[in-house]
């Protein structure tokens, strides 16, 4: 089945999208006027393919939908789960099991997402087709943009991809993230030609696995093309960050081999070296322009001075990201962000049809083709009946929703975690605006850290305490994000157990403890963290700041005195407020970070 092939008969008299920039994109535009204008009649026809080719799944009969391919029998026959619930069937798909268990075409690979309670990865199953889908969504960013931010064709995009580790199952299946899984398809690699879809970047530099290579080769290339850049991005505003500071480590090699037109011997990768060479010439004009630029010790509006025809960035600042739209701003001169679409491992849901629109008032249309969708209230949990979960063309503006899913790749009635609010309609298709991820306490990139792991880190590192007499009687945490790359700080309040208080203090520090403190609880978080740790260094050591004793009295008495009531007042696991911050700050006695890496192999253990 080719996937755009779901249109109903609808009658859309005029595009309200454009004017066009040219018949292709028009085609696109058309297509999204369409299926937003049938939205319901969409979602009736995704949901009646998918149980139509899963029917005869063991998962789907377990539940005795037989041959029914209605809504109310769907959902009054089938639960609504989370990644738990399917977890012994992804199990039994890893280990090599082939049979129909979730889907009737054949699992091609797993894309692996935001970690379990027991810290792996999830593992997301999906099939050869769903990348047609993801295609299809990319295919209508650039038609969108157009209408905002003409001669994009004239230009090139400077775009810091990156791929990421991936394994194999014990049944031999790929897993990995899913932009890895999009960027080693044919789909991206054998892309044609688009004026409006040029990168700087060299295809292989996108796909070598070593960072540090992908991304001076990267920053290189986008340098020696400076004056062709239009746009400047990543996938999450860390990401881009993450450039900045690489170039404002490595600008002394990069002008170097600038200025020699040679590639440092840094950089082995043959495919790499192979990409640059057709670009590399000596360009000594070029090298002292970018040491003038980078040696001033100032780097306000770094990305318009380095590539002055830059329109907008490029990026994710919605959600957790949002915590970067200051430094964006800082380095970028204030540009425009924009925010394109709405995706997951789970699944691609939708795009930004204003995509110049302030950050704070981004808003996704889901495309009603990609997936059938349900929605949760929020704050309810489904009953036995099922009949809380709203349909995508019956939500109501202002209410806020837990996303739920059924895939053409045999997830069914799944709920994704994202809690999004309504915002409006475009046709008959609801807008969202993404409010954050359910239970996510901490995230400095595509890290997921909830209440519970942090709980139990803390615990585990606290066990280190115990031969000193001590105990740490409260905490709580903060996403550190001014520094490149991000990190966490945990704030311990420590109880000394013996009258010597100092003498114990003193002990903790001379023996080190409090840093080992440090990676204990890096060594109890997730596989996501760990990896983004040691493998994409994209967040920094773990650090924990000892407040003095009564500390958290003090916060309370600040939360009481702006309303809170005595009686109901918990410790917040998470402080974002600058007040409290300055609180917690001005009461620390000492820093500690964590000393080395934590312990991480992209080989997943198998359960």
């Amino acid at each position: 089945m080719a996937v755009e092939t779901i249109v109903p008969a609808v009658n859309v008299n005029a595009a309200k999208l454009g004017p066009a920039a040219n018949e292709k994109d028009a085609e696109k535009l058309r297509f999204i006027e369409e299926m937003t204008a049938s939205a319901d009649a969409v979602q009736e026809k995704v949901l009646e393919e998918i149980l139509t080719r899963n029917s005869g799944t063991e998962y789907l009969r377990r539940y005795g939908l037989g041959c029914a391919t209605d809504r109310a029998t769907f959902k009054a026959m089938v639960p609504v789960v989370t990644y738990e619930d399917l977890q012994p069937e992804i199990q039994r798909i890893a280990n090599g099991d082939r049979s129909a268990i979730l889907s009737a075409h054949p699992i091609s690979e797993f894309l692996t997402s935001s970690g379990t309670s027991a810290g792996e990865r999830k593992l997301m199953p999906t099939i050869k087709e769903e990348l047609d889908r993801r295609q299809l969504l990319y295919s209508l960013l650039m038609p969108v943009m157009n209408l905002y931010v003409p001669g994009l064709d004239k230009g090139k995009g400077l775009y810091f991809l990156f791929v990421k580790s991936e394994t194999k199952t014990p049944g031999g299946l790929t897993a990995r993230p899913v932009l890895t899984s999009y960027y080693k398809s044919e789909h991206f690699k054998s892309r044609p030609y688009d004026p409006y879809n040029v990168y700087t970047s060299p295809t292989a530099a996108i796909l070598c696995a070593d960072a540090f290579q992908s991304m001076y080769a990267q920053m290189l290339c986008g340098l020696l093309q400076r004056l062709d850049v239009l746009r400047v991005g990543a996938v999450f505003a860390s990401g881009l960050l993450r450039a900045i500071r690489f170039l404002q480590l490595h600008w002394q090699e990069l002008s170097h081999d600038i200025a020699n037109g040679l590639l440092t011997a840094k950089v082995t990768d043959p495919s790499i070296r192979s990409a640059v060479a057709e670009l590399l010439k000596p360009d000594p004009e070029l090298a002292r322009f970018i040491t003038a630029e980078c040696s001033k010790g100032d780097w306000a509006g770094i990305i318009t001075r380095i590539w002055p025809n830059t329109k907008y960035l490029d990026v994710i600042v919605t959600g957790a990201m949002a915590q970067y739209i200051p430094t964006l701003e800082y380095y970028s001169g204030g540009l425009p962000m924009a925010c394109t679409m709405y995706a997951s491992s789970e699944c691609y849901f939708g795009l930004n049809l204003k995509p110049m629109c302030d950050p704070s008032e981004v808003s996704y249309t889901i495309m009603p083709n990609m997936a059938y969708f349900e929605f949760l209230p929020h704050g309810h949990q489904p009953g036995p009946d099922k009949t809380q979960l709203v349909d995508l063309a019956d939500v109501e503006v202002g209410k806020e929703y837990e996303l739920v899913i059924t895939t053409y790749a045999g997830l069914n009635r799944y709920r994704v975690g994202d809690i999004l609010r309504v915002t409006g309609f475009y046709n008959a298709a609801p807008q969202f605006r993404f409010v954050r991820r359910k239970n996510v306490l901490l995230s400095i990139e595509s890290d997921k850290t909830d209440e519970a792991e942090l709980q139990k880190a803390v615990e585990s590192a606290s066990a280190l305490l115990r031969p000193y007499a001590a105990s740490v009687v409260e905490y709580t945490s903060h996403a550190y994000t001014k520094a490149i790359p991000g990190h966490y700080v945990i704030y311990w309040e420590l109880l000394v157990k013996d009258t010597a208080a100092g003498e114990t203090l003193a002990a903790l520090a001379r023996d080190g403890v409090m840093e080992q403190c440090c990676l204990a609880m890096e060594e109890a978080l997730n596989s996501v963290y760990r990896q983004s740790r040691v493998a994409d260094g994209s967040i920094g050591p773990l650090e924990i700041r000892v407040v003095r004793a009564g500390t958290f009295e003090e916060l309370m008495d600040y939360a009481i005195s702006r309303g809170a009531s005595i009686n109901q007042y918990k410790v917040p696991r998470c402080v974002s407020f600058p007040p409290i911050l300055e609180l917690l700050d001005s009461r620390a006695v000492s820093a500690h970070f964590s000393p080395a890496l934590p312990r991480w192999s992209p080989h997943r253990s198998t359960n």
